[in-house]
């Protein structure tokens, strides 16, 4: 799928809902400095700057699509304790989570301790209870999960092997899921997969696909065939398998295997990256796309997560932007028709960019265009050219204009790293394409009066901003600014 396409089903992810059930968590980061060696034994001891808490585990699946915009719902269980009573305020602190955590008095609440130094892991302590849900409080769970898969698009079962999801229990929740029509992500723990048998898709790493089927997964090849072992095994409709650094292999039923690549990184750090993965696939699935092209953004957000510290997570507008910059000099993915350059607009200003806009015939580009084009970005993040069409310089230049057609003009602009976006208008004036772009900043010439830049009564009505930008050859760039009411 293209680069829009995906863009705009990013854009649909605040009306997906998610149902996720599985085994909730409390993550510690421990952050210092290691400046020595214990006397006491050979281990370093590290001096304490700063502590972080965080949802982990299911929970931290729940973090990963509120933070993309997703209304989400959790199933899970908890100990009657402090960290219990931690991990439902964490919950409820998250935006569109509506959270059924049945408490257990007789188990704790797990929670990881991780120690870092040095940008490295040194240490992870658990404490944990990973007994099998007991009868009366799996059925509350179950309660809890058939009232609320009915108004789900999505439903993700995260099992870290901590009482919620093990023995039967899995499918249980899967069978309830499907009879609902809902689609099945299950990101696997252990190696009986056939808790999992007729989900939609099971997320396992390397290692885990490799002690499911006891068969080896060395290179893309035989992870396929290890994958498509267990798709036989389980009646799956596909298998996710995640690589660390070397990305994601896809494995659907009846298609080939499609391979997504990491993106080189500074910092390759794992923790909590599969939660990221299962979130913006869910995510991606519930927005309309496609296993595949869901995989793609799991991939693009995995690759963004891995290169913080710690458990992090990724929002929507990170993802847009990771897509926007893959060809960022790209000339002609920057040129666009009348609506998509709209529409780019005001994905723009609901990421809260600053928008600017000029415009021009650009017949023959000169240095004072570039000079203006350069100031123009100064004061914006995004900056749209319009450009008049070839009938257009005809009528206001005359005969034997332009010299190069709009297709060119618009190629040579758009190749210009100052420029976000060209758009060819046919009008003599670019009056209707500023009222539907609606940009923050409108840049000229000094030469022109505020109220020959577009006309009169748009600039009344416009609000925005219009720098006039003057530029002498051979003197230094001046400027004026000039609010405009509204």
């Amino acid at each position: 799928m293209g680069q829009e396409n995906l863009i705009s089903a990013i854009e649909k992810f605040a009306e997906v809902r998610v149902l996720c059930v599985g085994d909730v968590m409390l993550d510690f980061f421990v952050y210092g400095d290691i400046e020595r060696i214990s006397p006491e034994a050979p281990i370093p001891v590290v001096r304490v700057q700063h502590e972080e808490c965080m949802l982990g585990g299911a929970g931290n699946v729940v973090r990963n699509l509120a933070s993309l915009g997703v209304a989400v719902s959790l199933v899970s269980l908890t100990g009657e304790d402090d960290p219990g009573q931690r991990v439902r305020a964490l919950l409820a602190s998250l935006p569109r989570c509506r959270a059924v955590t049945v408490s257990d008095p007789g188990r704790r609440t797990s929670v990881k301790t991780r120690y870092l130094a040095q940008s490295q892991q040194v240490l992870r302590v658990d404490s944990e209870s990973t007994d099998p849900a007991g009868a009366a409080h799996l059925a509350q769970l179950l309660a809890a999960f058939e009232g609320l898969v009915g108004d789900c698009d999505v439903v993700i079962l995260s099992d870290y092997g901590k009482g919620v999801l093990t023995g039967d229990s899995a499918q249980r929740f899967i069978q309830t899921a499907r009879a609902a029509g809902k689609p099945v992500l299950v990101d696997p723990k252990g190696r009986d997969f056939q808790r999992y048998a007729h989900a939609t898709i099971v997320k396992p790493n390397r290692k885990e696909l490799a002690e499911a089927t006891a068969m080896p997964v060395a290179d893309d090849s035989s992870v396929e065939r290890a994958a498509r072992h267990l798709i036989a095994e389980t009646s799956l409709d596909a298998v996710l398998v995640t690589l660390g650094p070397a990305g994601m292999l896809l494995v659907p039923t009846d298609k080939p295997a499609r391979a997504y690549r990491a993106a080189a990184r500074e910092v390759f750090d794992v923790s909590g990256a599969g939660d990221t993965v299962a979130a913006a696939l869910a995510a991606g699935i519930g927005s309309g796309l496609n296993i595949e092209d869901a995989a793609e953004i799991a991939n693009l957000a995995a690759g963004l997560v891995v290169s913080k510290i710690g458990t992090a997570v990724v929002t929507e507008e990170q993802l847009i932007r990771e897509l926007e910059s893959h060809h960022p000099s790209a000339a002609d993915s920057k040129v666009m028709v009348f609506e998509e350059a709209v529409q780019r607009a005001r994905r723009w200003r609901r990421q809260g960019l600053r928008v600017g806009f000029t415009n021009g015939c650009f017949d023959l580009l000169h240095a004072g265009h570039i000079a203006l084009l350069r100031k123009a970005r100064e004061h914006c993040d995004r900056l749209i050219v319009g450009i008049n069409s070839d009938s257009s310089v005809t009528r206001l230049k005359g005969p034997g204009r332009p010299v190069q057609d709009e297709q060119t003009r618009a190629l040579i602009l758009a190749s210009l790293s100052p420029v976000a976006l060209v758009v060819v208008f046919g009008e003599d004036t670019p009056e209707r394409l500023i009222r539907e772009l609606h940009p923050d900043l409108l840049v000229k010439g000094a030469d022109y009066q505020p109220d020959q830049v577009v006309g009169a009564n748009l600039v009344a009505g416009w609000g925005g901003e219009l720098l006039l930008v003057d530029l002498v050859p051979g003197h230094s760039t001046t400027r004026t600014m000039q609010r405009l009411a509204r």
